[in-house]
This record gives C-alpha cells, sequence and structure tokens, in this order.
C-alpha cells in the first residue's frame, strides 16, 4: 500500500466513519496553526489483544480498541496541547480554541519545517488481529506449552503471552500538510520455571516485530525460544554467586545493547541536550566515546519493532550517525528541539497514543561492527565477566550513572568461559563506560523485538544491538568478595 492509498484508508476511519468534513478540519488546522512555528491535529485509532497462557490454561484474554485525537501547537518553547477519545468536528473545534489560546497570543508569523517527503512502507499494512484466527492463537498457546512441559521433567510452571495490536494514525498540518500509517505490531513471550533439589529458577525468551502472526509463530521458530527460556532457567539453577569489584566485562551481542540505549542513548535525545541536563548537552564535535566507535539511531529497519515509516509528527525516519569513530555528531530530535536548535528534525518524534505530546525518542539503536570476533575478545581476558543477557536496569540521565543486573553471565578465566555466575550488576557511569570500550566484536545483532523504552511516562516500543564488546574496569556489585 503506498502513501496515497494509506491516506485514502485513513480518511475512511477518521474522518467518513464520524462524518467530519476534511476539508473543514484542514482549514481549522490551518487557522490555529497560521502563527505558529508547528504542531500538528493527531488521530489515532488502535485494536489491541493479549493471550495471556499459563498453569496449562487460558488465564486472560483482554481485546479491545480506542480511538481519539490530540492537537498541539508550538510556539517557540512553548507548547499547547488538547485530546479527545471521541472524535468529532465540534471537540476538534474545542481543542482547537484551547491550543490557540496559549500559543497565540503574539500574532508574529511562524516558520515550520515543510516535509513532503513519503517514504516506502516499512512493514505490512495488514491488521495482524485479523490475520490469524483466534482459535489458532489458542491452539499456539497449546502447543507451546505442552512442548516445553515434555521437555524436561523439572519445569513446573510455563507462561506464554501473545500481544497484538494495529494502529492507523493520521497527521494534518498547516499549508494542508496530510500523513498516514499503518503500523502492525505482534509479540510472543514465553516463561518457563524449573525447580530441582528445593531450589527454583527462571528463564525468558521473546520475539516480535512490526509483521503478522503468521511470519513469526512458525513451529521451528516458536520452539526454539522455548528451548531457550529452558536452557536459561536450567542454567541458572546451579550458577555460583558473581565476584565483586573492578573487573573487565564482555558484553554479548544483541540484547546487551539495552545498556547503550539507558545510559547514553537518553542522553543523546535532543530535550536533555537543549536544556542543558544532558551529560552530552553542548559537545557535539567532542570526543565521547573509544576510537572505533560508532552509534546509529535507524528508524528505517524492515519490520523492525522500533521502526517506523513516520515518526509521530510526519517526519520520514532516519538512519541517523550519532557517534561517529568516538565523536559526537548529531543528536535526536522531533520538530520543536529542531527548531530551537537550529538543526533539522530526525525523524524521532514519537508519543504514546494520541493522549500524549510527541518528544525526541529512540527508535532502534545500535553500536556498529568493529573487527574482533568474539572469540579474540574473551581471549583476551584473564579474568573478568561475560554478560550475556540483561534483566533489569536504572539510569541517571543528567549523570549517566547506571546499575544493571545481568540475567545470563559467566566467568572468564584465562581466556576462557568457565562456568555461570548470578547476581551480577554492573556499576558504572555511561559517559565513562564509552571511553574503556576496548574492542570491538563483528558480530553486530539486534534484539528480538521484545523492548519497549519508557520516558516521561510514555512508552514506546524500541529495538537495541551491538556486537560483541570488551569493556574494561567495570565495576561488579556481586556476593562473593
Amino acid at each position: 500500500m503506498n502513501a496515497q492509498d494509506t491516506i485514502k484508508s485513513t480518511d475512511e476511519i477518521f474522518f467518513e466513519q464520524n462524518e467530519i468534513s476534511k476539508n473543514k478540519t484542514f482549514d481549522c488546522v490551518n487557522n490555529t496553526l497560521k502563527n505558529c512555528n508547528g504542531g500538528e491535529l493527531y488521530f489515532e485509532n488502535t485494536d489491541f489483544e493479549t493471550l495471556y497462557f499459563t498453569d496449562s490454561r487460558i488465564q486472560n484474554i483482554s481485546q479491545n480498541s480506542s480511538q481519539g485525537f490530540g492537537f498541539r501547537s508550538i510556539r517557540d518553547d512553548t507548547s499547547a496541547f488538547s485530546s479527545s477519545n471521541n472524535i468529532t468536528f465540534k471537540n476538534i473545534v474545542h481543542a482547537s480554541k484551547t491550543v490557540n489560546s496559549i500559543t497565540n497570543s503574539n500574532k508574529k508569523n511562524g516558520t515550520t519545517y515543510i516535509n513532503n517527503r513519503y517514504s516506502k512502507p516499512l512493514y505490512t499494512s495488514t491488521n495482524p488481529l485479523n490475520n490469524f484466527e483466534f482459535s489458532k492463537k489458542v491452539k499456539l498457546l497449546e502447543k507451546i506449552n505442552d512442548f516445553a512441559r515434555k521437555l524436561d521433567n523439572r519445569v513446573i510452571q510455563v507462561s506464554v503471552s501473545l500481544t497484538g495490536n494495529f494502529s492507523s494514525i493520521q497527521i494534518l498540518k498547516k499549508d494542508f500538510e496530510n500523513h498516514a500509517d499503518l503500523r502492525p505490531l505482534v509479540r510472543l513471550n514465553i516463561q518457563i520455571v524449573v525447580e530441582s533439589k528445593n531450589k527454583k529458577s527462571s528463564g525468558s525468551s521473546g520475539y516480535g516485530g512490526r509483521t503478522l502472526y503468521d511470519e513469526w509463530v512458525d513451529e521451528k521458530n516458536w520452539k526454539i525460544k522455548v528451548q531457550e527460556a529452558l536452557r536459561l532457567a536450567i542454567l541458572n539453577l546451579d550458577a555460583q554467586p558473581a565476584p565483586a569489584g573492578e573487573l573487565p566485562v564482555v558484553l554479548g551481542s544483541g540484547w546487551p545493547g539495552v545498556m547503550l540505549h539507558e545510559a547514553v542513548g537518553h542522553g543523546l535525545e535532543g530535550d536533555f541536550n537543549r536544556k542543558g541536563t544532558s551529560i552530552y548537552s553542548n559537545k557535539i564535535g567532542e570526543r565521547v566515546a573509544s576510537k572505533g566507535v560508532n552509534v546509529f539511531d535507524d528508524g528505517t529497519i524492515i519490520n523492525r519493532r522500533g521502526s517506523l515509516t513516520i515518526d509521530d509528527e510526519g517526519i520520514p525516519t532516519s538512519k541517523n550517525l550519532l557517534i561517529e569513530d568516538g565523536i559526537l555528531v548529531k543528536y535526536m530530535q522531533d520538530t520543536q528541539n529542531a527548531y530551537l536548535m537550529n538543526v533539522k528534525p530526525t525523524g524521532n518524534g514519537r508519543r504514546q497514543s494520541f493522549a500524549h505530546c510527541p518528544m525526541p525518542r529512540m527508535t532502534n539503536t545500535y553500536l556498529d561492527n568493529g573487527n574482533f570476533t568474539p572469540n579474540e575478545i574473551i581471549k583476551t581476558v584473564d579474568k573478568g565477566i561475560y554478560a550475556v543477557n540483561f534483566g533489569g536496569g536504572q539510569v541517571d540521565i543528567t549523570s549517566g550513572d547506571f546499575v544493571f543486573s545481568s540475567s545470563e553471565a559467566y566467568m572468564i578465566e584465562n581466556g576462557k568461559i568457565k562456568f555461570p555466575i548470578k547476581g551480577a550488576t554492573l556499576i558504572g557511569n555511561g559517559a565513562n563506560a564509552m571511553h574503556k570500550i576496548k574492542m570491538i566484536g563483528n558480530d553486530l545483532k539486534l534484539d528480538d523485538g521484545i523492548g519497549t523504552c519508557g520516558k516521561d511516562g510514555q512508552g514506546v516500543p524500541v529495538g537495541v544491538g551491538q556486537p560483541t564488546l570488551l569493556m574494561d574496569g567495570i565495576t561488579i556489585g556481586g556476593t562473593n568478595i
């Protein structure tokens, strides 16, 4: 489906079904935003479902739909916003008056970033909720449960969730700028609990993306994920306590990129830097990482969870190089912060829903490949930690200080991976840690499509990734001193 067909489809959802004149709505938008630097009327319709299976039966099924609009006007660093979950022309006019009264008190003409470029869709326009029969979804969860329980007699609990949504959005701006997008999103998550010798342990695995259920839940794929969840659960049964102290850390490829996302990525978002609250504020052109470190935020990767054909302000997403050979070269921008910082938007204006204002957010953020094999990296470590997967973590955006707990980790001794450890917590500062990267692997991998990023109370789907990395001198919080 091309851009014009997408607009026709969303016209039907937002204008025809609600019996609203699009021409009158555009007149309202133009009159409201004519003296503003920016802003938009954002329509959204989302169908959502989740099926949760545990204790060998369906525990919960949730299906719902939501529809509404958000009207925003921007003048310099002031923005006004009004939203409603009831799309009528009367409500749109009422929202117009609200935002107009705040940002149009000064009648000086504003300038805005005009975008008329339409991008090729990065994902299917088919609704995944309707593409896969409900009975097949239930049968899939039953098959996953039965397969997992037969794999190992130590399995005592299997929990499986299947989640999908389909969002239709349309964005109207002044001067008849018109954008639309149809966005599928699916995810399968599996958690397994095992018990042996009065010890319990759990492991989880999952995958997803902007695609259809039937492309992701074929038997070959989900069996691999079940086996992975079981492997992690069994691994942690006999893991030894992690050491404490300052040690070299080898980070695995893929999901460990979440540490880069949290400890560095947020600090490169435009709003934090414009306000001077990021540790990376006013550092464009300066060295912020070791040589060889190249960091991208790329919203254009086909079918990826964090990808968007256009962002939530109608700007086409891009492959943005943020750090080049260790030098900071760009921040991620929405339209308001880009205007105030005198740069172009980067396609990173994102919002959780029609009821939220957009802000600079990441899409798929990753550290690019280097030249070493993972084995070459591990061989250089006399004694250290190999952190393959992460669980929870916390980051202070202002200082860059972070704490991350590893859900799968191993001791490295004399250049070899020895035994699994548990309770390993990585403690440090994102800006300092970027200078401690000593070797970069050639095995770049993106995560399996399970990430959700939180910021200012808003959650959006994202992707992370990296190759295997060696970081020297990271503090490990463990129990074995």
